[in-house]
């Protein structure tokens, strides 16, 4: 494009995309925004993948994100578009993932009318995303996609929504050009401050440091590893954060949220200094803000966040430092002045290993015994997506993630993330072993995307946990009301046969012995595999619940 090139808004659209670094973009169309499409036709820098849900869609842009380090883009219509895709821009925003979602809206004129399919998307969005925008000129399009993709890389990463007029994105403008590509800012920490961090890690008995969050990424990950080993300092995952350092690390301690390994949570209680870096310290890091109180009496607690705004907006930090994950892992590698060595990073480490060692159970198909399976024969660098339930439990506590980005989870706690992230990685990662996790009810709100995979050619593992039930709600429902099951129970279709109309290969599994011998078989080939797995009820959790244990407890 040059500057005295005449092109309708949604031509321009794209070219501030390309000029961006988008290399790709999700979407389920929409007439909304033809004009966008049209331009993506004339456009081979940019591959245009076609979802069949737009809650699927914008899943895809958030793993992307994620992966990148740059804004998923996501595209869809209006009204019951733009509502399916909310989902991903709640994710985006709990997980810290840059992301853009744009929205095809009605024609300038028609607005406030309560036209067809009209929703004030400003008002909608605001609340679950860092800005929501309409651009209404379209001579205003490159300050607004800098704008957004600057705001949605900055501080804390996250979405930003923009809505696109009909009629606006076929506008003509001319002399208009693309800005420049915008890059993260990069803020380096204070030297007095990293210099107060290591006066108070000297002085530390008992140090715990907890992971991984916004902006973090493979340099800050190789820094953080480097000066924590040199310390011998324990490191513990945030929640769904587990491939923060590698677990081959020898100062991994494990990963805080749901069933964590008592014992790692018993060492961050007798913690002196808790060092948080790029973690929010969120509610299921922290079990509902007890494990580490916001107040942390007894504790000193240093805060280490790219965004101003999170240091100390829930959590009290006897230090806070403002910094980019990598300058500030960077710094802290690069430190001169000795800090003794603990002996409790190699400590924890064991705890760690003991802990993720999967002991053989009595079941017939026994969900930790699967994921000995899957470490014996799948690469340690696979990248295993999961929504959300309780079926994911077996991998936080027993698989070792290795590689970088190697974990697609959902800390909203959002089911349905699994298919649609493995979707995004297997097109973002061809050479690598993608795996996507879901329970019975899980894959069922996003399993159309399997159409998405196979349309696109995309080599990837799915394991289907089919215990006929919402298992984490379940499970609570036992606890709180005993044998009183009331809509948890889920009839299920052939999942397997399920796939194989999709076009992927699949196989019914109801036994430890069928498992390896399926996944040996999944692993030879390529394109669409799942296995689905047909467990029992009463295996209800990686932690051990089961429903004859919570209502034995229940009659005391």
């Amino acid at each position: 494009m040059t500057d005295s090139q005449t092109v309708n808004g949604g031509r321009l659209l794209v070219d501030c995309l390309i000029e961006q670094g988008c290399d790709r973009i999700f979407t389920v169309p929409g007439e909304s925004f033809l004009a966008v499409l049209d331009a993506l036709h004339d456009s081979p820098e940019v591959q245009t993948v076609v979802c069949r849900q737009e809650g699927g869609a914008a899943f895809m842009a958030c793993a992307d994100g994620t992966m990148t380090g740059r804004p998923g883009v996501c595209f869809v219509t209006r009204g019951p578009g733009a509502t399916n895709a909310s989902i991903g821009v709640h994710v985006a925003m709990q997980d810290s993932q840059p992301m853009i979602l744009f929205i095809g809206d009605v024609d300038r004129a028609m607005r406030d009318r309560e036209g067809f399919q009209e929703v004030d998307f400003q008002a909608m969005f605001a609340p679950l995303c860092k800005w929501a925008a309409r651009i209404d000129d379209a001579a205003r399009i490159p300050e607004y996609v800098a704008r957004a993709w600057a705001t949605a890389l900055a501080g804390r990463p996250g979405p930003v929504v923009l809505a696109l007029p009909e009629d606006m994105l076929l506008d003509q403008v001319s002399g208009i050009m693309p800005r420049p590509a915008i890059h993260r800012p990069a803020q380096v920490p204070c030297p007095d401050a990293m210099g107060t961090l290591m006066d108070l890690l000297a002085d530390a008995a008992a140090p715990v440091a907890i992971v991984g969050g916004a902006g973090w990424h493979a340099k800050a990950r190789e820094h953080f590893t480097e000066f924590a080993e040199r310390i011998g300092l324990p490191v513990a995952g945030a929640f769904r954060r587990q491939d923060a350092i590698a677990n081959s690390s020898p100062v991994w301690a494990g990963n805080l949220g749901y069933g964590p390994n008592p014992k790692l949570v018993e060492r961050i209680k007798l913690a002196d200094l808790v060092l948080v870096v790029g973690a929010r310290l969120g509610e299921a890091t922290t079990d509902g803000y007890t494990l580490i109180t916001p107040d942390h009496p007894g504790q000193t607690l240093i805060h280490v966040h790219p965004d101003p705004e999170e240091l100390g907006r829930v959590y009290r930090p006897d230090l806070a430092i403002c910094a980019d994950m990598t300058e500030f892992a960077e710094a802290a590698a690069l430190w001169d002045d000795d800090v003794v060595p603990f002996d409790a990073g190699e400590e924890a480490h064991l705890e760690w290993l003991e802990w993720s060692t999967p002991r053989p159970g009595a079941y017939a198909l026994d969900m930790a015994s699967c994921v000995a399976a899957m470490r014996d024969l799948l690469p340690d660098d696979s990248i295993i997506c999961n929504g959300a339930g309780n079926f994911s439990g077996w991998w936080h506590r027993f698989w070792h993630y290795n590689g970088f980005p190697c974990q697609l989870a959902p800390t909203a706690g959002a089911m349905g993330y699994g298919v649609p992230a493995a979707v995004a990685a297997a097109l973002r990662h061809p050479e690598r072993t993608v795996v996507a996790l879901a329970g019975d009810g899980d894959f069922l709100m996003n399993g159309q995307e399997l159409a998405t995979a196979v349309q696109h050619g995309c080599d990837l593992i799915v394991m289907l946990v089919d215990n006929g039930a919402y298992g984490t709600i379940r499970m609570h429902q036992e606890r709180e009301f005993p044998e009183r099951v009331s809509a948890t129970t889920l009839a299920n279709p052939d999942f397997a046969a399920l796939a194989r109309a999709f076009g992927g290969w699949a196989q019914r599994v109801e036994t430890t012995a069928e498992f390896t011998a399926a996944l040996t078989e999944a692993k030879e080939r390529g394109g669409l595999r799942l296995l689905h797995l047909v467990i029992e009820l009463e295996q209800l959790s990686a932690a051990g619940a089961t429903v004859s244990g919570l209502r034995a407890r229940a009659r005391g």
